[in-house]
């Protein structure tokens, strides 16, 4: 049997697991939690007992179009992550993980998945750049960019801290990005599941059929 164990993961702090900087970033001290049920089995879903309402988001998407968040992805079985396209390592892991599961299925519903990258590095993430960059992991993906303090609120709505892109002394300009993929139910429009960076192509071939269907992975 699988035994569960209750745990409060940090919604509001980039110190905690919704958030992982990079380049050695400092993050933020908010103190505010979500209460989550997580499976000690090693699964790399985390059941969210209370889930986010998505948040109220109104950005660029790569064709220079507004893109409305939650009008737009209304009603769809939907992945949204927060990260940067000159990231070195896990964001590209991250989407080109999701891209792989999402070959695996059939074509209606790779159709109906909505999969949401928001740029965390506004500045350089621009529309054609962005756009170039999800192309090469799926050319359905959607890519989303705009002001900074836009992106951080609609994160926050999400329990991602975010701060903004600094640039150091030698010009190297340090990004965060978020540590998990957020999955929203087609039935109730909820942020139900969390997937951590550590999830892999299987992981996510296994589960996009129950995200689809909004049912628990």
């Amino acid at each position: 049997m699988r035994n569960k164990k209750r745990v409060l993961a940090v919604a509001f702090a980039a110190a905690a697991a919704l958030t992982l900087p990079a380049c050695g970033s400092d993050t933020s001290t908010d103190t505010s939690v979500a209460d989550v049920s997580v499976e000690t089995e090693s699964k790399p879903a985390t059941v969210l007992d209370q889930p986010f309402t998505k948040p109220d988001l109104v950005l660029t998407d790569t064709n220079g179009k507004p893109y409305d968040f939650r009008e737009r992805t209304k009603g769809k079985p939907t992945l949204i992550y927060f990260g940067y396209t000159n990231c070195p390592d896990v964001c590209p892991l991250t989407m080109s993980n999701i891209a792989l599961a999402k070959r695996a299925l059939p074509k209606a519903d790779q159709d109906k998945l909505q999969v949401v990258f928001v740029t965390t590095d506004p500045e350089r993430d621009t529309p054609a750049s962005l756009g170039s960059w999800l192309k090469a992991q799926d050319p359905e993906f959607i890519g989303l960019t705009g002001d900074f303090p836009t992106i951080q609120a609609g994160a926050r709505q999400i329990g991602i801290g975010i701060d903004a892109p600094k640039k150091e002394k030698d010009g190297t300009v340090v990004s965060m990005h978020g540590a998990q993929v957020i999955a929203f139910s087609p039935k109730t429009d909820k942020g139900y599941v969390l997937y951590s960076e550590d999830t892999t192509a299987e992981d996510y071939t296994k589960d996009l059929p129950k995200i689809l269907e909004g049912k628990n992975p």
